[in-house]
């Protein structure tokens, strides 16, 4: 007789075949029409907020790896706060001014910023970036990624560009704008100046030279450089006031002087090996002293600076103040010339006799040329060294003093303020963050706001054409701030002087009223800094300060500082409480990703190929607090990881199909002890990721949902409970008790990862039925802890400790036995357990009718005397229903191939 018909043998039509890439997009369109982020903004309206303010990307190509670790880790936090209760809207932006549409647009047009006609390039610009805005919105929301899509802030928005304005006059009120000669970071390939956060160091080759400037007779002092085409700009030469310095007496009677702490380095590198010191001075005795400058006829004075170090060189520091901002404060307090001879385009200009013309970079050959001629050049060589790049061109960048507006850092006791709110205000996660962030506050120059660009806002100030005086005002300012929010920024380039400027205004030095305007933009690191007030502040649904800003942890550098400096230079408060940095994607050799290394992966292969919640899980599954790995193999690697919780998922629902759990449900206190330890187990579950969620570790919570998906579920729970679900009487106590379990587990095993794997969650959801269920999980509130609390019970945490251990130990033998080809299936083994530990002796005794259970067995005894397990084959014959063996088989007429239990059971 066929007893199958008689088996409650599970079935779900929930398929095991993810075929992720092309059932996902079938999701994520089910939720665009029944436009399910609107439904969890509302059931959300009027709670407690809790708002992450998106840092915007560039407009600008396809999203790469780093975006998508980045979104992905930002929709982690906003599902899990909207879980949780809180009303969390996403509203993402895009950066769309500055060099990277530009350049970009350069390639593809075919000029130069000197061919363009400013007002049409900046029309095909704000086409290229809405673009590449709509591109990256469609690859965004393939992620899985929540937001306000069809109203992001935009930095090209009329309203946005008004806000930058409106900013930059505010700033200008407290005065904290000023317009300044100055060396800045300067991009000859570009032609601008450029911030900090734009600059990219690299490994490059450059000479490094030992230069004599006479002095008198026979003595010169000899400095160190590693910019040879500086020496066309030396004024003076910095020596430190307290270190002393030798006058070092060669064979040749030629005279070095040198520190002395350095002296048997720097005479040892000028091929000198005796010498004779004649004289000894504190650097404060040479002040004044004049040298004479190598080829140029022009005298070289000795300063004083601090800064100079005794670590490398010759304690004599080659002084140009067009080129450096140390050297430029030293030259300011000694009242020397920025001599700059240096054009845009970063040659040498008409005032350099044989060297005009040349590109400074490769002038450095002929300088070393004319020093060796002139007797000057001690020492060369080449050395490797770390040297600041353009970000967009990857070029060398220059020092170049130039007429630029600049933030003042110090006004008011900015950067003190700052620091104050690092240290006391803001939570910083990583906690490494806070020093690093420190640092470089302290450490920063001035801002240079100023861009020698077209594509961005224009920094609003007019000239006098009388005097030529700046005219920086706050009320002509809001004036024009008017303009560009009916406008846009396009209207400062279109309209003339006398449209933009306010009835009656003058100049405030001579009263002159004939005006020519700025053709500066301001840095798009200010278009992006000011989101708190053009973003945070105006939109009603958000909030001022934000809760968080995630991003990369050069954004230390980038818009962390930006976000900083504006906010509390207008509203003397940080626009952020918490601050969470992640690293950077490299292969999976811990490599960079280059085109040239060949070893770039991008999102949209991974999710061709496995999906974008095996990139979510990517993601989830990675400490960001480091480099964040990622490779073929360690995909491959994840989508097994996720085929092991998707199978998980779909064994518990094949399990729940005739389960009712409003009629059926089983008390607590009425259910097996396995499905209660199952339940303790979940509860722990809960509590541990609720916490790494608040904490934002999410590989953790990675790490124990697949443990317990694997070992709890998997490998003991399900295991063991396959028997009694297939073969207890439908109705049974043993069955109900286990399908209000696993009921219990799916639940709450979904909406513990809701956030991570967005898609497969809901997919699932979709096959769940519960009465009043919620159309999406996403529409779920979070698992309450006090609730689950009652289910966690330490005892029976501990016995089944004991139990598991035991069960493991027991399968290791069983598998010996199988190997060996005394059994085949672990059902055709009967177990003798002998152990003399009384503890475990007690537990065994207490489950010794479970225990065939727990090991799937069919017979399980128990012995006093020293441990061992002892494996042998089962008593009886095979019951044709459940398996198992017993002596019982045959002995029911009607029923002579089942055992007592099935008998019992099929009636």
């Amino acid at each position: 007789m066929n007893y199958k018909h008689t088996l409650n043998l599970p079935k779900t039509d929930f398929p095991m075949k993810a075929d992720l890439p092309n059932r996902e997009p079938k999701i994520l369109k089910q939720w665009q029409d029944m436009d399910l982020y609107g439904k969890i903004r509302n059931i959300r309206k009027g709670k407690n907020k809790f708002i992450l303010h998106d840092g915007p990307p560039y407009a600008n190509g396809n999203i790469h790896m780093g975006h998508a670790l980045n979104k992905i880790l930002k929709d982690i936090v906003i599902r899990y706060k909207t879980m949780r209760g809180l009303d969390s809207p996403y509203v993402p932006g895009w950066d769309c001014h500055g060099l990277p549409v530009e350049h970009q647009l350069f390639k593809e047009l075919k000029i130069t910023k000197h061919d363009i006609d400013q007002v049409k390039f900046r029309r095909k610009a704000y086409d290229y970036a809405m673009k590449y805005v709509a591109i990256q919105r469609d690859q965004f929301k393939r992620l899985g990624i929540f937001g306000e899509w069809e109203n992001p802030y935009l930095t090209l928005s009329k309203d946005y560009e008004a806000e930058i304005v409106r900013s930059f006059g505010r700033l200008v009120e407290k005065g904290y704008i000023y317009k300044d000669l100055k060396p800045v970071n300067w991009c000859s390939t570009c032609e601008t100046a450029l911030a900090e956060a734009e600059i990219e160091y690299e490994e490059k080759s450059s000479p490094s030279i030992y230069v004599a400037f006479k002095y008198k007779d026979d003595a010169s002092f000899v400095i160190w450089t590693t910019t040879p085409w500086t020496l066309l700009a030396n004024v003076a030469i910095a020596v430190h006031p307290e270190e002393e310095y030798v006058f070092a007496k060669g064979p040749g009677n030629e005279t070095y002087i040198i520190a002395k702490g350095l002296i048997e380095a720097a005479m040892k590198m000028i091929g000198i090996k005796e010498y004779k010191i004649t004289k000894t001075a504190k650097g404060k005795e040479l002040e004044g002293l004049e040298a004479a400058h190598p080829f140029i006829d022009r005298k070289s004075k000795v300063v004083l600076a601090e800064y100079v170090s005794m670590k490398d060189g010759t304690g004599c520091v080659h002084t140009a103040p067009g080129h450096g901002q140390e050297d430029y404060i030293t030259g300011k307090r000694y009242g020397l010339p920025a001599v700059m001879p240096v054009d845009s385009k970063g040659k040498f200009d008409n005032t350099c006799g044989e060297f005009s013309g040349m590109d400074v970079i490769n002038a450095n050959k002929p300088i070393l040329e004319k020093l060796k001629s002139q007797g000057a050049l001690l020492h060369a060589e080449e050395v490797a060294h770390s040297y600041p790049h353009c970000w967009r061109c990857k070029r060398p960048i220059i020092f170049r003093a130039t007429d630029q507006y600049f933030l003042k850092v110090d006004h008011k006791n900015l950067r003190k303020n700052m620091l104050k709110a690092i240290s006391s205000d803001i939570k910083w996660i990583p906690k490494e963050g806070k020093s690093r962030i420190s640092t470089m506050v302290e450490n920063r120059p001035d801002w240079c706001l100023s861009r020698q660009r077209y594509w961005g806002v224009p920094i609003i100030a007019f000239y006098c054409k009388d005097c030529k005086k700046v005219l920086l005002d706050q009320k002509v300012i809001e004036h024009v701030a008017g303009f560009v929010e009916k406008e846009g920024a396009d209207v400062w380039f279109a309209k003339k002087e006398e449209e933009l400027m306010p009835e009656g205004a003058k100049c405030k030095k001579c009263g002159g009223i004939q005006f020519q305007k700025e053709t500066d933009i301001i840095d798009v690191w200010f278009d992006s800094g000011v989101s708190h007030q053009a973003v945070l502040k105006k939109n009603k649904d958000l909030d001022y300060p934000c809760e968080l800003y995630l991003e990369g942890s050069d954004q230390h550098r980038g818009w962390f500082q930006s976000a900083l400096i504006t906010a509390m230079g207008i509203d003397e408060k940080a626009p952020y409480k918490n601050v969470l940095t992640h690293g950077f994607v490299v292969d999976g050799e811990g490599k960079k990703m280059s085109k040239s290394l060949g070893n770039v992966i991008t999102p949209e292969e991974v999710m061709k190929k496995y999906g974008a919640d095996i990139l979510r899980l990517w993601v989830a599954s990675s400490d960001y607090s480091e480099d964040v790995r990622i490779s073929n193999e360690i995909l491959t690697r994840l989508a097994d990881a996720y085929k092991k919780v998707r199978n998980t998922c779909k064994y518990l629902l094949s399990n729940l199909y005739d389960f009712d759990h409003v009629k059926d449900e089983v008390d607590y206190k009425k259910m097996l002890e396995i499905d209660r330890w199952i339940l303790s187990e979940l509860a722990r579950l809960i509590n541990n990721c609720t916490q790494n969620y608040d904490s934002y570790s999410f590989h953790k919570i990675y790490r124990d949902v697949y443990n317990f998906c694997v070992n709890e579920v998997s490998s003991i729970y399900l295991d063991v409970s396959k028997d009694r679900m297939y073969t207890y009487a439908k109705d049974s106590l043993e069955r109900r008790s286990g399908q209000t379990a696993m009921l219990e587990v799916l639940q709450n095993l979904l909406k513990i990862i809701a956030p991570l794997l967005a898609i497969t969650t809901d997919e699932v959801w979709g096959y769940l039925s519960i009465k009043d269920k919620s159309e999406s999980v996403h529409l779920e509130s979070w698992p309450n802890e006090k609730e689950h609390d009652k289910w966690i019970d330490k005892d029976l945490q501990a016995t089944w400790t004991r139990l598991v251990a035991t069960r493991e130990e027991v399968l290791k033998k069983l598998e010996e036995k199988r190997q060996g080809g005394i059994i085949g299936s672990s059902l055709e083994a009967a177990v003798t357990l002998v152990t003399n530990d009384a503890a475990l002796k007690k537990i065994l005794q207490e489950k010794k009718d479970f225990l065939k259970y727990l090991f799937i067995v069919s017979q399980v005894k128990l012995k006093e005397g020293e441990p061992a397990i002892l494996i042998e084959k089962a008593k009886g014959n095979k019951c044709s229903r459940c398996w198992n063996y017993g002596e019982a088989v045959g002995a029911y007429k009607d029923h002579p191939s089942l055992c007592e239990r099935c008998v019992q059971n099929i009636k």
